[in-house]
């Protein structure tokens, strides 16, 4: 069991690692701006491969009631936005510092535990929101390639990110499994962003991109998708199979390797002030999963 669980949460760590390098080189280095179509692209062919595993009866998606539906569809509101704003953020800032703006989302649920649900705070989870707050609140301050709408696109993400746990949270018990919601977000994704793509111009803006026709930037689309698509069954795979306290291990440990690589693999301009705030980033977190084992 313990082989199983180390083979899945590595393979968890490879296919994020290789998400978010091939996400930013196509964003940054291809260039590829238009989030409607790229997202568009990623969810369809997500939501095609799960139907299809669902078919083969490789993935367990049962019926499900209107009313479950109907109950998940802010979540799947709130998945668009996730993926949307995190595209145009990503396009713009470095992977480290998208990390670091990514996870004050936790600050968030843990405000509204303490706050709306009245749930006991640990001393280390409170440290830990405070330096993860402290973190992101300084990076603007201390970034040599400070971009404003990227840090704008950050913070709506994190607040997406924030709203859909939240909502993921309350839920009823055995309402929908995570494949069950993931399938709706695919489906909802698809048609949401389809429709978008026509005001915000992507449609027609996409035909003056230069590497349209470009093999490398197909072989990259494509990968992107496939990449997304085995991101999501390893993340609800590693989810299912171990201690919340582990599972947010590895998911450190998953943004730390990504983190670590991408900056050799970029451009980055590092400071010893933006290190310190990105150390004080993981700080946090690291406080923060140690705050998750405690407790599970």
């Amino acid at each position: 069991m313990c082989v199983r669980r180390c083979l899945v949460g590595l393979t968890f760590c490879t296919c994020y690692l290789a998400s978010y390098l091939t996400n930013k080189y196509v964003l940054s280095v291809l260039k590829f701006t238009y989030p409607t179509l790229f997202q568009g692209w990623q969810t369809l062919i997500g939501g095609l491969l799960l139907h299809v595993s669902w078919k083969l009866g490789w993935a367990e998606i049962n019926s499900t009631s209107r009313s479950d539906v109907s109950m998940w569809l802010p979540a799947s509101v709130l998945f668009v936005g996730i993926i949307y704003a995190g595209s145009r953020a990503l396009s713009k800032l470095a992977i480290p510092v998208f990390l670091t703006l990514h996870n004050v989302a936790e600050v968030i649920i843990c405000g509204h535990q303490k706050c709306f649900r009245k749930e006991k705070t640990s001393p280390e989870k409170i440290c830990s929101t405070l330096f993860l707050l402290a973190a992101a609140g300084c990076l603007p301050f201390n970034d040599p390639q400070f971009d404003p709408n990227g840090y704008f696109w950050a913070v709506i993400h994190l607040f997406c990110v924030g709203a859909y746990k939240i909502v993921q949270k309350s839920r009823k018990p055995n309402a929908l499994s995570d494949i069950e919601q993931q399938y709706l977000n695919y489906m909802f994704s698809v048609v949401l962003l389809a429709v978008a793509s026509h005001p915000t111009g992507d449609l027609f803006s996409v035909l003056d991109f230069p590497f349209l026709y470009f093999y490398r930037f197909h072989g990259s689309c494509c990968a992107s998708g496939l990449l997304g698509f085995f991101l999501m069954l390893s993340t609800v795979k590693l989810k299912n199979l171990v201690a919340p306290g582990q599972y947010a291990a590895w998911i450190f440990f998953a943004k730390v390797i990504t983190a670590g690589l991408s900056v050799l693999l970029f451009d980055m301009i590092l400071t010893s002030a933006m290190v310190g705030c990105l150390l004080l980033g993981g700080l946090g977190e690291a406080l923060l999963v140690f705050s998750e084992q405690k407790s599970s």
